[in-house]
């Protein structure tokens, strides 16, 4: 293939996203950037929607991270005139050489000889009693408010989960003059302390954590660690959030009213296009799912796809930087195009010492902020953990004590659990925790939800939609 017969695809337009097009367009290359979003950055440089009622700077936006997302912004604009970017756009569908997309009800069939995929992340759910209510958000969730539309998700909040973000969180909210009620961490200090020396491996990152934290403390935010939610309170909306503490061998069962929680329990990375475009899988134990399988620079097993960023491994933002770029060099490598020099930019050896150095520093978070384990075990019958098809945790357990599932995808076949809006994105995760402890398997040992088209809803019929009808046609009533 010539450089010139090329066709370009990038997927996510945040920090992967946007080194891997500056080094394409470095080269000489003029890549399709397809993004969701209305404006390029991210989750973690998300921008506020452009002409905003509410203006916020970058550095409070963005706190320690303001030069930082400020950079990525400032480069991404000025590639604007070199590439073909396209906002507010889906890419719900992959199969060789096309992705199918969707931009203001209209779909388009978009063609590419190399496909680089920078999905990103989405918050790891695990439910528990009272989560459908009014009122609870993710974290990832919450923070979209915050820097899309600038406001709180309640008046008193509690953030509860685990994971380097719920501190974030609430650092950001708190920052915002938002009222943080408490921040409840089910993972234990002892096991933070005893991640800390990977944690050391990156010095400034490390310190900014414990900023958060010293800062919270010194603002009077409650902070309670080594906590087990049992549930949000509530009939109509949120209520309250009750939780236990182990105090000696008691469980101290406390109760805290507030409006709204966010929570979340890490971030799992968005793996759908992958799988449709027919990339092998692992699974990946520090991750504690199932990722595509790369080599060093991003390749996949398929021939021309490539990913970077959290949607190939939970890393972070600096991490998806690195990778982006590095992704975009190996492309170039298989054109046989020379790597392009850009000021302020690693070369190829650099970035693989980079992304080693955050490698070790993730392990310690991952260490540090683990999942609750064994937490299925507290789930009752009655609540829900599919809520797109209403499928709860009794007719899940009914089935597998049955012996009739032992596989993730045969008990979506029998109970319907992941068929709904969401594909399995939001209670994939819970299904396959509930299987592996009710059957003694090993989570690995379960499988993993496979993927189906359309990765996230769809308009049944952009007609409707993009010629402004919103009634169904008189003559198609009956049909």
């Amino acid at each position: 293939m010539t450089h010139d017969d090329a066709r370009i695809v990038i997927v996510g337009a945040g920090p992967a996203g946007v080194r891997a097009a500056q080094t394409l367009v470095a080269a000489g290359l003029s890549p399709v950037v397809i993004d969701e979003n209305a404006r390029w950055g991210g989750q973690i440089y998300r921008q506020p929607p452009a002409g905003a009622a509410f203006v916020r700077s970058k550095a409070t936006l963005y706190g320690f991270e303001a030069r930082k997302a400020d950079a990525l912004h400032t480069t991404m604009a000025a590639l604007l005139p070199q590439l073909d970017y396209r906002p507010d756009t889906l890419a719900w569908a992959c199969e060789p050489g096309y992705l199918d997309t969707l931009h203001a009800g209209r779909e388009a069939r978009v063609p590419f000889s190399h496909l680089i995929i920078a999905s990103g992340a989405t918050d790891r759910v695990l439910p528990v009693p009272g989560w459908t209510l009014p009122g609870v958000y993710t974290l990832g969730g919450a923070q979209v408010a915050l820097k899309a539309q600038g406001c709180a998700i309640g008046r008193r909040v509690v953030l509860a989960g685990t994971g380097s973000l719920l501190y974030l969180v609430a650092y950001q909210y708190a920052k915002a003059g938002a009222q943080i009620a408490a921040v409840l961490d089910t993972s234990s200090w002892s096991q933070q302390i005893a991640a800390a020396p990977r944690l050391a491996r990156l010095p400034s990152t490390f310190a900014k954590g414990l900023y958060y934290v010293g800062w919270l403390k010194a603002h009077g935010v409650r902070i309670e660690r080594g906590v087990t939610i049992d549930g949000i309170d509530g009939e109509r909306f949120v209520t309250g959030i009750t939780w236990r503490r182990q105090s000696g061998r008691d469980a101290v069962l406390q109760t805290l009213a507030c409006d709204a929680v966010g929570i979340g329990f890490g971030l799992r990375p968005e793996t759908q296009l992958a799988d449709l475009a027919g990339c092998r899988f692992h699974f990946d134990t520090l991750n504690r799912c199932w990722l595509p399988e790369l080599d060093d620079a991003g390749r996949s097993s398929v021939r021309g796809i490539y990913l970077a960023g959290d949607g190939a491994g939970i890393a972070g933002a600096d991490a998806a930087e690195a990778a982006g770029r590095r992704t975009a060099l190996a492309l170039l490598d298989d054109l046989g195009i020379a790597h392009p020099r850009i000021d302020g930019q690693p070369d190829a050896a650099q970035l693989a010492r980079k992304l080693q150095r955050i490698a070790v520093f993730r392990s310690g978070i991952e260490a540090a902020f683990a999942p609750p384990a064994g937490c299925t075990s507290h789930w009752p019958d009655s609540m829900t953990v599919c809520r797109c098809e209403e499928i709860d945790t009794g007719t899940l357990r009914q089935c597998i004590r049955a012996g009739d599932a032992v596989e993730i995808n045969r008990l979506k076949a029998l109970t319907r659990v992941g068929m709904g809006r969401c594909q399995g994105r939001m209670c994939g995760e819970a299904a396959a925790a509930l299987l592996s402890e009710e059957t003694g398997l090993p989570l690995e040992a379960v499988g993993r939800v496979r993927s189906q088209a359309p990765i996230k809803p769809i308009p049944m019929s952009p007609a409707l939609y993009t010629e402004g009808v919103t009634a169904i046609p008189e003559e198609a009533r009956d049909e």
